[in-house]
């Protein structure tokens, strides 16, 4: 008898990753910014750190998930993570956006040192948390169900960190510096990761247990991943559907603040609110929607078809973004929203199919390497956005971007090139990768109750 996750505890599992997502989001969509337009440090050199900082902080994820899964304590294998890793999250996060008063070398140097402490602090903690939709329920439409409350909160978690973070620096902004009004912003959502892991913990139980408690093998559970098809493709497409999104947010910015010229929106108050801080909200209320969508959807039509309709219509709407004009503003922001949606719709398939594959690979070998495997999923997350982080400051530079200067046409080009054509290279092939995906629904209901035998047996 599998026990039924109540909605407390699906509720309590999306906080974590509404807390991962807020400072994820701001990675994504505001880094890139904050160093070239506030920290003053060029987007080519950005573009190369992003690289060296996220492939070293990749191949940290999966011995994150081979430590966790050797845990034992009274909290589970995964939750102590959760516990303790909460704080130093919070603190990391606020000395990435801090800007001391160094020579351009120095500011390199101390980016390099706290956006890699940060990734490493975001594994410790990320890696863990993903592991946990393995192991709170053994039915796959429960996790489909705990996948759609994941991503809803984290749709959420980002939609409110946005939403938020410029009017914060706005405000803090009228009594200090720039610099230090960035760093007081994030202090404030720092504070709110902190308190929604501190529940995510406190709120959700450990309940699938492996068919046998014996010392893993970490050569054995390395043999048996290398050797897992499903989990490959799997892998290739997050990397291909991260980079279209990375791509697209991290310029974003730039491509409001130079090619539309971040024309603002209307005030609340005293705060003004821009074009751009409106579109990126239209996005993430969208991918709330997607989220919502994604389990019905995928328990009609299966996760592989859903997963891929999304895509090709992420990809044909990227394509013709090319051709908006400036005046287009409509036109503009309903592209972003239905975009938006699928892309919505496809992350929580992502992390189903990885518990699926976590129960493929134990019927297949009769080990459960959860945390090895769900650490995958946050390796493709990581090295997608490291690939696209990377093109994003490279791109930047090469069609001649100058921080907050007039752009020529060649900037501005190149800047609304990063919102359609090139990403949706990306989106295209991760459709070619998922229609090799070989585990169907069917497939996935014979191991689970294949597994279920096994443990009443053992």
């Amino acid at each position: 008898m599998i026990d039924k996750v109540t909605l407390k505890e699906k509720v309590a599992y999306g906080f974590g990753d509404m807390a991962s997502s807020m400072f994820w989001k701001l990675f994504g969509m505001y880094l890139l910014f904050f160093y070239t337009d506030v920290f003053g440090l060029k987007a080519a050199a950005v573009g190369t750190m992003f690289l060296i900082t996220r492939i070293w902080d990749t191949l940290f994820d999966p011995v994150v998930g081979t430590l966790a899964d050797r845990t034992a304590s009274r909290w589970g294998k995964f939750r102590p993570y959760i516990l303790y890793v909460a704080i130093p999250f919070g603190v990391i996060g606020v000395l990435t956006f801090t800007t001391p008063d160094l020579s351009e070398r120095g500011k390199l140097v101390y980016a390099y040192i706290t956006y890699s402490a940060m990734m490493m602090i975001y594994s410790l903690i990320n890696v863990p948390y993903a592991s946990l939709l393995g192991v709170i329920s053994a039915d796959a439409k429960e996790r489909n169900t705990l996948a759609s409350f994941r991503m809803a909160f984290a749709f959420a978690g980002s939609l409110i960190a946005l939403a938020m973070i410029e009017p914060l620096v706005t405000f803090f902004s009228k009594g200090t510096t720039v610099r230090t009004a960035w760093q007081m912003a994030v202090a404030v959502i720092a504070v709110i990761c902190v308190l929604l892991f501190l529940g995510c913990f406190a709120g959700v139980k450990e309940r699938v247990q492996p068919i046998k408690e014996e010392k893993p093998s970490l050569k054995e559970d390395l043999k048996d991943l290398s050797g897992n098809k499903p989990w490959w493709i799997l892998l290739c497409a997050g990397i291909m559907a991260l980079i279209f999104n990375s791509i697209r947010d991290g310029a974003t910015l730039y491509y409001f603040k130079y090619f539309i010229q971040n024309i603002e929106a209307f005030k609340l108050g005293t705060t003004s609110i821009t074009y751009s801080t409106l579109y990126l909200i239209v996005g993430q209320g969208a991918n709330i929607i997607g989220v919502i969508l994604a389990s019905p959807v995928a328990n009609r039509i299966g996760k592989k078809n859903t997963y891929m309709g999304a895509m090709v219509i992420a990809s044909v709407l990227s394509i013709l973004f090319y051709w908006l004009g400036k005046e287009q503003l409509v036109l503009i922001f309903s592209f972003q929203f239905v975009i938006s949606i699928c892309a919505g719709i496809i992350f929580p398939l992502l992390w189903s199919m990885y518990a699926d594959i976590a129960d493929y690979s134990e019927w297949k070998s009769g080990r459960r390497a959860t945390g090895l495997i769900f650490s995958s999923s946050s390796m493709s997350q990581k090295f997608g956005w490291t690939i696209g982080g990377a093109l994003t400051g490279w791109l930047l530079d090469a069609f001649g971007f100058k921080a907050n200067q007039v752009q020529g046409s060649s900037a501005q080009t190149g800047i609304l090139l990063m919102l359609s054509f090139l990403p949706a290279i990306g989106s295209f092939l991760s459709i070619i990768f998922i229609a090799l995906y070989p585990l169907s629904e069917s497939r996935v209901a014979e191991i689970a109750i294949a597994l279920e035998k096994r443990r009443k047996q053992s």
